[in-house]
């Protein structure tokens, strides 16, 4: 079983990066069945669950850098691991790494795990992404079906996207329309 899991809180600009791939590649792609989509907000330790005993993990989420916003950067599981947990300050805290050690104890983590992040310009009260970061999600979310291909899983291009608008985008008129 593979898992593509977004991370971020939707509200707070940038940080909703990890939700906006998700959403991009449901809409856009169909992905075999042994692969999972989820959009699991700021889970912090309930990550755990979502980690533990799955062969393979994708995370989109965020990340810390001093590169320019929109940077893509592409992180695999030694990686995360490299460096000790940090003081835990943010929405995500604890987080991947918390988790993913926490598996390692326990001989449950991921065997492989991809992190694809952006270098967000902004995480304050905002339900859309800066211009930088919207940019990277195209790219973010080829990364993402690279990964997954590489991984021998069947990905397929829809003819067009299911939903265009991200839920937490969507005006009252987009919703009637849906009939929703």
């Amino acid at each position: 079983m593979i898992s593509v899991i977004g991370l971020g809180n939707v509200l707070m600009g940038d940080d909703g990066f990890g939700p906006a791939v998700i959403h991009a590649l449901e809409a856009d792609y169909s992905v075999g069945d042994d692969v999972e989509t989820f959009d699991l907000g700021t889970p912090g330790l309930d990550l755990m669950p979502w980690l533990a005993d799955v062969e393979r993990v994708v995370i989109v989420d965020t990340v810390k850098s001093d590169l320019p916003p929109g940077t893509i950067r592409v992180y695999d599981k030694r990686d995360v691991l490299r460096h000790p947990p940090s003081v835990r300050v943010g929405p995500h805290d604890p987080g991947v790494k918390d988790a993913l050690l926490t598996l390692e104890f326990a001989g449950r983590a991921p065997r492989e795990l991809t992190l694809i992040g952006v270098v967000p310009a902004r995480t304050e009260l905002a339900a859309t992404l800066s211009p930088d970061v919207a940019a990277a999600v195209r790219p973010a979310l080829s990364a993402v079906v690279s990964v997954l291909e590489c991984a021998g899983v069947a990905v397929t291009r829809r003819n067009h996207s299911v939903i265009d608008v991200p839920w937490w985008n969507r005006s009252p008129e987009d919703t009637k329309l849906e009939g929703v």
